[in-house]
């Protein structure tokens, strides 16, 4: 078989997400001959699709040195730098695709990417109209222009663009899944028939099924057919299931080993230079009220929102975490050093946000695995442990379909309670060793007595009483970029407490599984 014809089948695979036949092909390709730019490019693409990218780099770097033009190799490798958060390389690289070619679309929309990632949300938006104005008809640009919109809280105009994307594409159930997360259904909704039909379609693929399932699910939930709505998310749960390689043992290793290592110390005894920027770390259980209690310290005038941030676990994980063990050795050292490695390595990052603010938060939830080292690293840091019902926390887990790798414990009814018991045992080491240190925020108090937990939260932060913290709601600073999107932007509302009732004769091993 002639090389193009070769290459031609390999790209095809790509499309179609069979990365490990991509990458086979390729090395098979590049042993013969190890200067095709084309099959470098390739194999850097399906290693990107399996996560690899630190290792996808070698070949873009590759194919660039044979090609020092080759523009869409300068633009994934890019891509690589900024999924590892290598922001400086990545961003060079996107203006060294511009300057080559000004109108080139996947540059324009990845620098926008970029830019969201770091929170100027503003170039982003004007990164994507310039893309569209060179090519209006793009709909993945459109669907990253709605997504910023609806982040920014301006539902409008993400409606606006996703009832453009369905005109052009009607089957795209990427958009059907975003226009789910803003709409409140009602019977007979227009939206709603439209999904239903669309699911029964024989060409749909796995990934077209997911998106519809939590989309229905979410519709069925909204009207109250509670047996409806469990059975579209079991079966996107089931089918997302298939997609990933989780194992619970690794995250009770990791989670043993994190007890075993903090146990011991005493995290007062490491006196590490206070920074002028504060960090107010908000983790928990995803859907435990992050967002919210983000969203409320974030109203505060002194106070900066930065989301989900993954620069705390990175660093951790590079530095001291090896086959989900810790290396108690290297913490102790690193701690008993001049330096600061940890905190270094974050606010390096961080400055890429251009905060106004010295006061920034930061509500990745699955940091609470992280304390330890925040109290060490991060001397002035302030720790807000979210938390809520159980059974509510877990069925609000199941509900959503998360992109991360680091939630792939979540579409199972069994790993998600395996992964809550972890959690909860972790959160009684950390709350008994440094109880002072830890302000446990509860959801359902939050709800009942908003003014006084709210002013609690604050006065725990060591911030001046601001009003507008009972306004979270009309802040429109902090943009979303979660699950929550929706309802972190409306006033605190009761009605998700006890809503694992609707769903108790279908999530019985779940719930049952519960150690709390």
């Amino acid at each position: 078989m002639e090389l193009l014809e070769r290459l031609k089948i390999l790209n095809n695979h790509l499309q179609g997400r069979n990365y490990n036949k991509v990458i086979e092909g390729c090395n098979k390709i590049l042993k013969v001959n190890p200067n095709i730019p084309y099959a470098l490019n390739l194999c850097g693409l399906a290693l990107q699709g399996k996560n690899n990218f630190l290792l996808s780099t070698n070949f873009f770097i590759r194919a660039i040195n044979l090609e020092p033009k080759n523009i869409a190799a300068i633009n994934n490798l890019a891509n690589s730098y900024k999924y590892i958060t290598k922001i400086d390389l990545a961003e060079k690289l996107y203006l060294k695709a511009l300057s080559l070619n000004p109108n080139y679309t996947r540059a324009l929309n990845n620098y926008g990417n970029l830019k969201q990632q770091i929170g100027d949300f503003n170039s982003s938006i004007e990164l994507y109209l310039k893309a569209l104005n060179i090519n209006p008809k793009q709909t993945g640009i459109m669907f990253s222009l709605a997504s910023a919109y609806q982040q920014l809280g301006n539902f409008e105009k993400s409606e606006e663009l996703i009832s453009k994307i369905l005109s052009i594409e009607p089957k795209n159930t990427s958009v059907h899944k975003l226009r789910s997360e803003m709409t409140k259904y009602s019977k007979n909704n227009n939206h709603l028939i439209e999904m239903e039909n669309l699911i029964k379609e024989d060409s749909l693929k796995e990934e077209q099924i997911i998106d519809l399932s939590f989309a229905l699910g979410k519709a069925f939930e909204d009207i109250g057919d509670y047996e409806k709505a469990y059975k579209n998310f079991e079966k996107g749960n089931y089918i997302r299931k298939t997609k990933v390689n989780f194992n619970i043992n690794n995250q009770e290793k990791l989670f043993n080993s994190i007890i075993k290592t903090f146990e011991n110390l005493d995290l007062g005894s490491f006196k590490k230079n206070i920074k002028d920027k504060k960090i107010i770390f908000i983790c928990g259980m995803p859907r435990s009220g992050t967002t919210l209690v983000e969203q409320i310290i974030a109203s505060h005038k002194n106070v900066n929102g930065a989301g989900e941030l993954i620069y705390l676990q990175n660093s951790i994980e590079k530095n001291f975490v090896e086959d989900f063990k810790l290396n108690k050795q290297k913490i102790i050292d690193e701690a008993s050093s001049s330096k600061n490695l940890i905190e270094n390595e974050y606010f390096e990052l961080l400055d890429h946000h251009k905060y106004s603010s010295k006061i920034i938060t930061d509500k990745a939830p699955q940091n609470f695995r992280w304390i330890g080292f925040m109290k060490i690293f991060f001397p002035n840091c302030k720790i807000i442990h979210c938390n809520r019902n159980a059974k509510d926390n877990c069925l609000s887990i199941f509900k959503n379909n998360f992109p991360s790798t680091h939630m792939d414990w979540s579409f199972s009814q069994k790993d998600i309670a395996n992964y809550y018991n972890l959690y909860f045992k972790l959160m009684n080491f950390w709350n008994s060793k440094i109880s002072n240190e830890i302000y446990n925020a509860n959801y359902e108090n939050i709800v009942n007595d908003k003014e006084t937990e709210i002013k609690k939260i604050i006065q725990f932060c060591d911030l001046e009483w601001d009003p507008a913290c009972l306004n979270h709601h009309k802040n429109n600073k902090t943009p979303i970029s979660t699950v929550s999107v929706t309802q972190a932007r409306k006033p605190i509302y009761n009605s998700s407490l006890n809503s694992n009732n609707n769903y108790t004769k279908y999530l019985s091993e779940m719930f049952s599984a519960l150690n709390n």
